[in-house]
């Protein structure tokens, strides 16, 4: 090869460095919501995507009132792992990264927060308040452990740290900063870039690693149309109307076969449900609550109670709506309000259906064969026992109970195929009577 030709290559080698150098960009993606299962599927897929791009750094705006246990530990896992440095930056002003989101903070590579905004508060709490006893000895023992993990590699204040965990602390942007536990305090991306601009950082695996942010290309990388939807329905307080809302519609395809389209609404609103509360810490217990009030409303309409029975599923739907989730914070839990909102109108409404579908089943038969059962009708030849008679203006085989003469006046007791069984009317009136009338 000749001198020209290897200058070529070179050439082209630099060509295709300076080229891939210059595609590498900063990844942003923006958490602003509880930390659940789609929480922790979107910032992996984030982490995998910076990755395969070569991507300089991950930046991760977040703003959370914390969120499940589970979740909050596969995110961490997967930022320490991360190949690309990630900068966890709580914003806007106002926010806060509470509770899960103080620990995912503190395992970035980088911990920012913008100007008024707040972390820590991360003592483990149930849905019932807070854990005392043993139970809460060994949750505390077990998330501090977690803590300092990771807080002494990212060299953070661990002891202060820990506090948020024991004494349920909760810093400022300006206390953080001053406690060490966050490296910046910055107004936006744009001056937290340029106060990391030429700064080392320590990565989790002990490498030190300078970032030079100040004119990187920031990438918005959102979530996908699946994981938007199931975001949306991983609010506890939609699941439960959609499983409410559900089982009435299955309520009314019950009750009104071959109608089609709730019994297809009821299915598709269920199964969302199912599949929320498969992911959300759901107690299911609640659900025999919420079936038992289903009950109770069907009984209050067929025995009558004067709504005890009706007030009773109100109250075993509220509760089963209150108990269907049981999530560390409020956000992740079915409202009062929620279950209150569906509870009295579902019950008005089951109570209501059920009244008119008992009713109608209880009602005489007026159309078809059977329809002709307890008619008056007149025999129109003798019945020793088989004859004719007339009713509804129309002549019919009928066979007496007993020998009945011609212009009896009969009553049909019974419908077999295209004859009647007919038996003699009490109280008769006479022939000439009968015929006037017809």
């Amino acid at each position: 090869m000749n001198v020209r030709a290897k200058a070529l290559v070179l050439a082209l080698l630099a060509i295709i460095i300076l080229c891939s150098v210059s595609s590498a960009e900063v990844l942003k993606i923006v958490v602003n919501d509880t930390i659940q299962p789609i929480t922790e599927e979107y910032i992996g897929r984030a982490i995998a995507d910076a990755e395969r791009n070569h991507d300089q750094a991950l930046l991760i705006e977040i703003n959370t009132p914390g969120g499940l246990l589970t979740s909050m530990e596969g995110i961490i896992q997967a930022i320490l792992a991360s190949r690309v440095p990630v900068i966890i930056y709580v914003t806007p002003s106002g926010g806060s990264a509470a509770s899960a989101g103080f620990f995912i903070l503190e395992s970035a590579d980088v911990a920012a927060m913008a100007p008024g905004t707040n972390t820590g508060a991360a003592h483990p709490v149930s849905m019932f308040g807070e854990v005392k006893g043993d139970m809460r000895e060994k949750l505390e023992n077990d998330t501090a452990a977690l803590m300092r993990s990771y807080v002494s590699k990212r060299g953070r204040n661990v002891e202060v740290a820990e506090s948020a965990i024991r004494q349920s602390k909760s810093f400022t942007d300006q206390e953080a900063l001053s406690h060490k536990l966050v490296e910046y305090v910055a107004s936006d991306e744009k001056d937290l870039f340029k106060q990391l601009q030429g700064k080392p950082i320590k990565r989790f695996d002990g490498q030190f690693v300078t970032l030079n942010l100040a004119d990187e290309t920031v990438r918005p990388f959102g979530m996908t149309v699946r994981q938007r939807i199931l975001d949306f329905f991983m609010d506890p307080n939609m699941a439960f109307v959609l499983l409410a809302v559900g089982a009435l519609a299955l309520y009314i395809e019950f009750n009104h076969p071959g109608m089609a389209l709730p019994g297809m609404i009821g299915v598709i609103c269920i199964l969302l449900a199912a599949f929320a509360f498969n992911l959300l810490p759901t107690r299911f217990a609640a659900l025999v609550l919420i079936f038992a009030a289903f009950a109770m409303f069907a009984l209050e309409a067929k025995f009558s109670t004067h709504g005890v029975l009706a007030l009773g599923g109100i109250v075993t739907l509220t509760l089963g709506g209150l108990l269907l989730v049981d999530a560390p914070i409020p956000e992740m839990r079915v409202h009062l309000f929620t279950a209150l909102a569906v509870s009295l109108p579902l019950g008005i409404i089951t109570v209501f259906l059920m009244s008119i579908a008992l009713k109608a089943r209880a009602n005489k038969i007026v159309t078809g064969p059977q329809g002709l059962i307890g008619e008056v009708g007149m025999a129109q030849t003798a019945l020793s026992p088989q004859g004719k008679v007339f009713v509804h203006g129309e002549i019919w085989d009928a066979v007496g109970s007993t020998t009945i003469p011609s212009g009896q006046m009969v009553v049909i007791r019974k419908v077999d195929g295209l004859q009647l069984q007919v038996e003699p009317k009490s109280s008769s009136p006479s022939v000439a009577s009968v015929e006037s009338i017809v």
